[in-house]
């Protein structure tokens, strides 16, 4: 099944929202990549930007520097792909959030990767459904 960005959010999508936004990244991208996985098109650019923005943050707090900044990096690149607004996803504060983190972490390098600020770390807001 081909989705759009239109669409509501699949369960999946959601529990892997949830894992995300707790810190679990390295979950969020095994259930993200499920959806990934035989998707086309926006929504799949939208699902591998999560994912690797999730890689990047797991990278990140397992102090590998080059993987966290490049993910980040690239994760953000495939949003850039996908509409403002994506399956109740805010697609323009997760880029912020993304950019944000890994502007900072390139300022305090690989030594002081760890001292970054928690608040700094994107998670993944929804809109109304509404606004969407």
């Amino acid at each position: 099944m081909t989705r759009t960005c239109d669409d509501s959010p699949p369960g999946l999508l959601l529990q892997g929202i949830r894992e995300f936004n707790r810190g679990d990244w390295l979950e969020a991208h095994e259930t993200v990549e499920e959806l990934w996985i035989g998707e086309e098109g926006e929504v799949r650019a939208l699902y591998q930007g999560i994912i690797q923005i999730a890689v990047a943050l797991h990278h990140w707090r397992n102090g590998n520097f080059g993987g966290a900044v490049s993910l980040l990096k690239g994760g953000v690149g495939y949003l850039r792909r996908v509409a403002d607004q994506c399956q109740w996803i805010d697609v323009v504060c997760l880029i912020t959030d993304a950019d944000r983190m890994r502007i900072a972490l390139e300022e305090l390098g690989a030594d002081g990767m760890k001292s970054a600020p928690p608040a700094l770390i994107p998670r993944i807001k929804t809109v109304s459904a509404d606004n969407a």
